[in-house]
């Protein structure tokens, strides 16, 4: 059964919604996998289905902060900084991590979400094109992630979907 609360997030669409009491309170562009749709580990697809926030990481850093396996390193995000690490994964901002809700499918084994380290995270905005080109994560821009840092809590639950 759906929750009457969530995030609703569609590969085609490349959008988040956010849905409080039945009702759309914001909706924001995103970018998905660039492999597209999958949840195999190792895969670099976005996982479908049913999950929730296991974790927020990153309150109080300023908006920029660059983040490596889930820690500041310290580092503002600038084009100069780009320069240097041109190889770089950006996650930037804030991290809502995510966990998978239905066993076998993107809990548990080889396609579970949460140790895939799946997130939602902020990423370099000239990087938005309204394109999947992710490595699986939901890739947002930096002040609608704070926006919608904000309005979640952890065991908000996210719908990933066609």
């Amino acid at each position: 059964m759906k929750p009457s609360s969530f995030i609703d997030i569609s590969i085609p669409a490349q959008r988040l919604v956010l849905v409080d009491e039945g009702r759309v309170i914001k909706s924001y562009p995103v970018s998905t996998a660039k492999n597209g749709l999958g949840e195999l580990r190792g895969s670099e697809c976005t996982p479908r289905g049913w999950h929730k926030i296991r974790a927020k990481i990153g309150v109080g850093l300023p908006i920029y902060s660059v983040f490596k396996a889930r820690r500041p390193t310290g580092e503002i995000y600038s084009p100069d900084l780009a320069e240097q690490f041109p190889e770089r994964d950006w996650i930037l901002t804030r991290i809502l991590w995510l966990g998978g809700l239905e066993p076998g499918k993107n809990r548990y084994g080889s396609v579970d979400t949460a140790w895939r380290y799946i997130y939602i995270h902020g990423c370099p905005d000239e990087l938005m094109n309204g394109k999947p080109e992710s490595h699986g994560c939901i890739r947002m821009i930096n002040a609608d992630l704070l926006d919608l840092f904000e309005r979640v809590a952890i065991n908000t639950e996210v719908y990933i979907h066609e």
